[in-house]
């Protein structure tokens, strides 16, 4: 069983969940688990590895529109090697200070294998969900797609010096916070453009037109794509870029664009749900394919 269906196992256990992030009264609560053989390649720096791993929590508060207030992790390896572990609490620290948060500790352990488990706390009393969107809303993403993938590619090759800088993201809490009179649903990309754009259709109950030549590709893509076809597999599907995939009101765009501190590109529109495919592009249907933790598909 893989992350999603047990997520569905949950559902009637667990109403409120299907967001990002939990919410409680004004507090947005998020957790993420992750594994140096399916999270980190070889070569990923424990600098990398913090600053990644709790950046992945921050990025599902963004993605509630939320101010990011504090994270902590819980630290496990075969040994708690000194400098791994300070290079590890000050990659976390580093991707808190970036968004305005603290890194307030959390807890450590020994494990067979380095994992880390991280929980980031904001605070919002207006959260943006992935259920909001409706017809004739524009599809948008923020940032550049790809750079996960990029670095993936780079680390294989054993390019690790460039492949550890683009590993390192900014989780797009200003963004989410620009964003939230406006976005009418919202979810960040850890799991791929397309599978987010899957859940968003799932989640309000319409459909999505995607535009794939529209997509904003880093430009690191380039550097390790086979061909065009790869180029915009590892831009739509791979996943783990984290940046924030939002639905708006075509009205409220060049306001979001003044808004925001990071490029902001209409990828898409809603449209009324389609019993055929959720998701399609140039009249076929988009896969729901992309990143699932116990299957990478």
């Amino acid at each position: 069983m893989d992350e999603r269906a047990a997520l569905r196992l949950l559902a009637a256990d667990l109403p409120g969940a299907g967001d990002d992030a939990a919410v409680v009264d004004d507090l947005v609560v998020t957790t993420d688990m992750l594994h140096e053989t399916t999270d980190f390649p070889a070569g990923t720096t424990r600098y990398t590895a913090g600053w990644r791993a709790v950046g992945a929590s921050l990025s599902d508060v963004a993605a509630m529109g939320a101010s990011a207030t504090c994270a902590v992790a819980a630290y496990a390896a075969v040994e708690l090697d000194e400098t791994e572990l300070g290079d590890f609490v000050r990659g976390a620290r580093d991707v808190c200070e970036a968004v305005g948060a603290s890194y307030v500790g959390g807890d450590l352990d020994t494990h067979r294998e380095f994992t880390t488990a991280t929980t980031a706390i904001g605070r919002t009393d207006d959260p943006v969900r992935r259920s909001g969107a409706a017809p004739g809303d524009l599809l948008c993403v923020t940032g550049e797609l790809g750079r996960s993938a990029a670095a993936v590619r780079l680390f294989e090759a054993g390019e690790t010096d460039r492949a550890n800088e683009l590993f390192r993201f900014t989780p797009r809490v200003a963004a989410g916070v620009a964003l939230r009179g406006s976005a009418t649903a919202m979810m960040d990309s850890s799991d791929g453009l397309a599978r987010s754009v899957h859940q968003l259709a799932a989640a309000s109950d319409c459909g999505f037109e995607l535009d794939f030549d529209a997509l904003p590709v880093h430009d690191a893509v380039a550097e390790v794509a086979t061909d065009s076809d790869d180029r915009r597999d590892l831009a739509a599907f791979f996943g783990e870029d984290f940046e924030l995939v939002f639905a708006l009101p075509e009205s409220a765009l060049d306001a979001a664009r003044d808004a925001t501190d990071v490029p902001l590109t209409v990828v898409g529109k809603a449209v009324e749900e389609a019993t055929e495919a959720a998701v399609v592009a140039d009249g076929e249907a988009v896969p729901d394919r992309g990143y699932t933790h116990g299957r990478n598909e």
